[in-house]
Formats: C-alpha cells, structure tokens, sequence
C-alpha cells in the first residue's frame, strides 16, 4: 500500500521529531539506571555488550517502529491493524502497557517538583536543605527524610492510608503534562525545544562541577574500571540488552505514535540513530555526574573525619535520586543551587517521557473512537490522578516497584518487543518498511535489517524471555506453584498483582481490537496472489520437521546421565539440534523470500514454522545460558582501586569518540542531503 495521504496534524520540522523522540527516549531512568547497571556489571567492560545490544537490537527496532509508524500514518493498533486486521491487538497491547506506567510514572515525577520546590525554598530563606547531613549520620538524615518524613513509606505492600502532601505535587505534574499536549503535536515540538536541551545543560553543568572536585576521579574509579572477567558471565549480556531496549522507549507504542505524526517525506533511518546516539550519550553523560559527585562527597566525608565510601551510597533506582545524590550534593558549597539544577534536570528529563507515554495513549484512542482531544485528554487526566492515588499511600513505593518490574521488565517490554518484530516480519513482508524508509532516508539499509528484525532480534529477545521464565518458575521460584505461593503458605500478593496485569492486558487488547470502529480506515488489500504454491508449502514442511527434530535431540541430550562417558555424545547432540533448528529458520525464512519475490502470499505452514523454530533454538539458548549462569555466578562489588586505571580513560575516549563521530556523520549526511536539492523533503507538507 502506498502511504496514506489523509489529513494529520504534524510536527513543526525535522528538528522537533527527533527532539521529541530523544526526549521520550531520554528519562528518569537513564540517571539512575545504567550508571549503576555500568558499576554492578563490570564497570566499563559492560559498555562493550552494551554498545552491541544498541547496535544488533536498539537501532534496528528504532527503525521499524518509525517506518511502521511512517508508512501507516497512524498510532501503534491501527498501525497494526493496516498490516492485518487480526494483529491490532498488538497494539493495543502495548498501549495498554502504556497506560499501566502513566499510573505510577507521574508519582515520581511529583516527587521530583517536591525536592525542586523545596530547593527553592531553602534559597529564598537560606536554611537548610532538610535531607543534609555530614558523614555517616547524613546518609541516614537523608534517607529518613525521604522514605519517613516524605513518602511516610510503611515499608510493606499494605497501603496504610494517603499520603495527602504528595496528592497537590501528583496534580501538578498531570497538569504540567495536560499543558503541554494540549494542542497536539505542534506544541509538543515547541515545547521540546525547552524540555530536551535544558536538562542536558544542567547535566553537563553537573558534570563540569563534579570533574573539578576534589575526589571526583575517585568516583570515577567506581563507574569506569573494567573487570573483564565478568564478560564471560551470560547474565551480563541479558541486562545490557535490556537496558538498551527499555532505554529507547520501544514496544510501548510511543516512537510508533510520533512517527505516525511525520510528514510523507521525513527521514528515517538517520533520525533513528541520532535518538539512539543521543540517549547513549546522556547516559554516559549521567554516570559521570553520578559518580564525580559522589567520589567528591566521599572525599569532603573523609577530610572531615566521618568517612562515608562510594559504595555505602552507590543505590540504585529512587534511592540514588532522592537519597544519595541529594546527600552527596548537600555536601557541596552553594548545595541549594546545585540541589536546584538537580531537581530542574530530574523534572525535564521525566516530563518528556511522561507526556510521550500519555501521547500515545490518546492517540491510540482518538484513531480508534474518532472522538476529540479536548474530550479524550481530560478524562485521561482525571483517570490519572485517580489511579496515581494508589502509589501515593504509604505502601505506595512497594507497589510501584512491583508494577514496574513486570511492565519494564522481561514479562511485559521484551515480550512485546518480540511480538513486534515476529509479526512485522514473519506475519508481513518486512522488505515493504525497508524500502518505504530508504526511499525517505539520508542513508539506505541493506537486506541485513529484513533479517535482523526476522531472526537475529526475535532469538536474542526471545532467549531473554525464556531465560527469565526459567529463572522465576524454576531457579528462583521453587516452580510454578512457589512464584505464587511463599514458603510459609502465604500467598505472594505483588507476584500474583504483577502477573495479573500482565494477563489483563493482552485479554483487553484482544477485546478492543475486537470492536470495529467506523472511525477505522479499511485494512490494506494486497493485489499479490493467494496462491500458495507447492515448494513454499514442502520447505514450510521441511522446516516444521527440521524443529520438532531439534526439540527431541535436546530434550535427549538434556536426559542423558552425567556421566564423562556421556559428555561428548551430549554435546553433540545439542549440537545438532541446534544445527537443525538453524537450518529449520533458514529453510522458512527462503519460503518467505520466495513467495514475496513472487508477489504471492507466503504459505501459513512456512511462516509458523519460522516462527516456531526461532521459539525452539531461543529456549535451547535460554537453558544453555541458565546452565552456564548457574556454574559462573557474577562475583560481588566488591572495593576497586581509588584511581581510574589507563585502561578506562581509553574505553571513555573510545565511547566518546563513537558517539561524537557517529552524530557527526548523521548530521552530515542530513545536510549533504540538504544541499543536493532534496531539503525540501525535510519541511512539513501544506495540507
């Protein structure tokens, strides 16, 4: 199908988008996330499967989500529903997902513009900051200020009651987000010329300050010293590729939306990786505010008699943006106007996010409803607030945890992450999204990314969802039955919540994808031909064979006794099942080439049994990893040298010079692009 010509609000120009889609990617996450992912995983040796995972998995998401959204012109399900009626629930699946994270995701943003508040007034009457403190006393000072006196956190899943303080900042922060999409998306690319550049200047503001600390390197030492040792555990190539996933906002919808929101003729892939460079480059940018601050607070600590050791404060999640770093920055001179450029970072890095998330959600809906923003969004507002309520209680910040865990984590992002690319390339002739991006695009993708997003990206998301079910059901939870159930009979009610919503969802995308809106354009008709012919039926065939083959060679080879006399013909026979199953995606994957070659419709037998055979060689990855894991566990933090070795000053150079080389090469190749003729491609179209 051609593009779609209807009428649709756009963004202001290039520039606007990709601010945008930086500024969702961009968020709370990446200050207190990856810094201590980095420090947990081997310092700057984590970077290295980081920096793949961006590349193999990141960019090449990023790419299909904005052609999907591109060439369909239209939020994430009816995105879905253009490419077959039957898979819109995909969509609404990943909204809906959305939708869980807009409950809780603007409770911490009300914290944020509490702690801002407070800086402020502590500027204007010169007091205190009430979280300061020295030496090891302060770290507690700053921790009962904010689980205690703020959050009145009861430390358990029982609600206990409103906190009401915290109900005016959770208005606030929804109004704020009312306000700025409002108007739709024109405003949005106004207001992201705000909300994206000024956290980075408070960033590197920070991180200009921490550098010039005394004790900063010593920090420093902390995030970038390399234990290589630790690339040889699987476990730490699982985070990096998660990090990266959950990072770029993919799956939820979001970058989908806001490429539905381009003009015709907006670049794709080049926009794409300078939001992925960009998001790299802030969290990089994060990590050395992190820990400058916090190795100058260690050494302020010891001059003054009352050490207190980077990693006695090195916490991760709330912990680190409302206890540690507030601590380490009341430790400063002049700690109220740093506090201040804190909190004003903190509060734009979220708000972008936080609007983008509720963007997609409405956006979804007014395609689906046909109904007007100025009705859809109050009453999402409304809604809002009122669920917020729930994470304001005083056991709020458990269940905010636990929703969060299973929403970002590999039960609700990666597994919709895999369903995306399944479907956009085993369900849909991926090589249509290829060739509409390179048709708009400063630069052209090669046939590589038709199989990355096939094969290589469904396998290393789909190993990461099986090892984690492995590791829930049967290595952490004592089985199916011990997930739910703890050890004294009790029932594990944040387990049980968590799943549930993960069951609730996909039910009501499902029901609501059911419902056929009048709104709705009618799905794409196809001209190719139904006809499914004999070969791609027999290589369909074939494949189904060569995977049930592979499951009964591995399940043998995981039944043999562990014996020495058995371990050669063990791994040769996951060697050859992994082989057959191999051969079982190639041979559907030359089924699904040939058929659209021919302009026919792929055999059903051959796309299932692609599909099917990726779901086999993933699980026998994910047992292999659980095996490996359990053998090679990831040793302890435990104390680095107070110096940053040679070592970590070529990684940080070699990191710094591929993001700077790699935005230099983007923005060349959009002003080349420029001045051959075709900028005119990048202005929005007169409608």
């Amino acid at each position: 199908m051609e593009i779609l010509e209807e009428q649709r609000e756009n963004w202001g120009g290039r520039a606007a988008f990709v601010l945008a889609a930086i500024g969702s990617a961009i968020g709370l996450g990446n200050l207190w996330a990856f810094p201590f992912k980095v420090y947990n995983y081997g310092g700057a040796a984590f970077l290295i499967p980081y920096i793949a995972a961006m590349f193999v998995v990141g960019i090449p998401l990023m790419i299909l989500e904005f052609s999907l959204g591109h060439f369909t012109q239209k939020a994430a399900p009816d995105a879905f529903g253009r490419v077959g009626k039957k898979w819109e629930f995909v969509g609404w699946w990943g909204i809906l997902l959305s939708f869980v994270i807009i409950m809780y995701y603007p409770v911490v943003l009300a914290w944020c513009f509490s702690f801002l508040w407070i800086s402020i007034k502590a500027i204007v009457t010169g007091s205190a900051l009430p979280w300061s403190g020295h030496g090891i006393e302060g770290v507690g000072r700053a921790g009962d200020f904010f689980y205690k006196e703020y959050l009145q956190y009861n430390g358990s899943h029982t609600l206990g009651g409103i906190n009401w303080k915290l109900f005016w900042p959770l208005v606030i922060t929804w109004l704020a987000m009312y306000l700025c999409i409002c108007r739709g998306v024109k405003l949005v690319g106004w207001i992201v010329w705000i909300t994206v550049p000024l956290p980075w200047l408070m960033l590197l503001l920070l991180a200009v300050r921490g550098l010039t600390f005394k004790g900063s390197t010593q920090g420093l030492a902390f995030f970038l010293n390399p234990d290589w040792s630790q690339l040889a555990s699987p476990a730490i190539w699982r985070v990096a590729f998660g990090q990266v996933f959950f990072s770029l906002s993919l799956a939820f919808g979001v970058m989908i939306t806001y490429a539905s929101f381009l003009h015709s003729k907006s670049d794709i892939n080049n926009n794409a990786v300078i939001v992925c460079l960009s998001d790299f480059a802030t969290s990089m940018v994060c990590g050395i505010v992190v820990f400058a601050t916090l190795g100058a607070m260690a050494h302020v600590t010891q001059t003054a008699g009352s050490p207190v050791p980077v990693s006695k404060v090195s916490l991760g999640g709330p912990g680190l943006a409302f206890v540690a770093f507030p601590y380490a920055l009341a430790q400063l001179p002049y700690a109220h106007w740093f506090s201040l450029v804190f909190f004003i970072a903190l509060v734009t890095l979220g708000i972008d996010s936080a609007f983008s998330i509720t963007e997609s959600c409405l956006a979804a809906i007014i395609d689906k409803t046909g109904w007007k923003r100025s009705i859809v969004l109050p009453a999402m507002t409304a809604i809002g607030i009122f669920s917020g309520m729930l994470f304001i209680t005083r056991g709020g910040l458990n269940w905010l945890g636990t929703v969060d865990t299973f929403v970002n984590g590999t039960w609700g992002i990666t597994f919709m992450g895999l369903l995306e690319a399944v479907v956009l390339s085993w369900a849909y002739n991926i090589d249509t999204l290829r060739l509409h991006a390179n048709n708009r695009s400063d630069w052209r993708l090669g046939k590589w990314w038709n199989y990355a997003v096939r094969i290589f990206i469904p396998v290393v998301l789909g190993s990461l969802f099986v090892w984690n079910i492995i590791d829930d059901f049967f290595v952490s939870g004592g089985g199916i039955l011990g997930f739910f159930i703890q050890k004294d009979g009790s029932v594990n009610l944040p387990h049980c919540v968590g799943m549930a919503i993960m069951a609730i969802c996909p039910i009501l995308a499902v029901l609501t994808s059911a419902h056929r809106s009048p709104y709705l354009q009618p799905e794409d008709k196809t001209t190719r031909k139904s006809v499914q012919r004999k070969t791609e039926r027999l290589v369909g065939i074939a494949s189904l064979a060569m995977a049930i083959l592979s499951v009964l060679l591995f399940a043998a080879a995981l039944n043999l006794p562990s014996m020495a006399v058995h371990a050669q013909v063990k791994w040769a026979m996951i060697v050859a099942s992994v082989l057959a199953v191999t051969a079982g995606i190639i041979a559907g994957n030359f089924a699904m080439d040939r058929a659209y070659a021919a302009n026919a419709i792929p055999s059903s037998i051959a796309r299932w049994s692609g599909v099917l055979s990726i779901m086999v060689l993933s699980t026998i990855i994910a047992v292999m990893l659980v095996q490996l894991t359990g053998k090679a566990k990831i040793p302890a933090v435990s104390e680095v040298e107070q110096t940053l070795k040679g070592v970590s000053y070529i990684m940080l150079g070699g990191v710094s010079l591929l993001i700077i080389a790699g935005l230099v090469w983007c923005f060349y190749l959009a002003v080349r692009a420029g001045s051959n003729g075709s900028n005119t491609l990048q202005q929005p179209e007169e409608n």
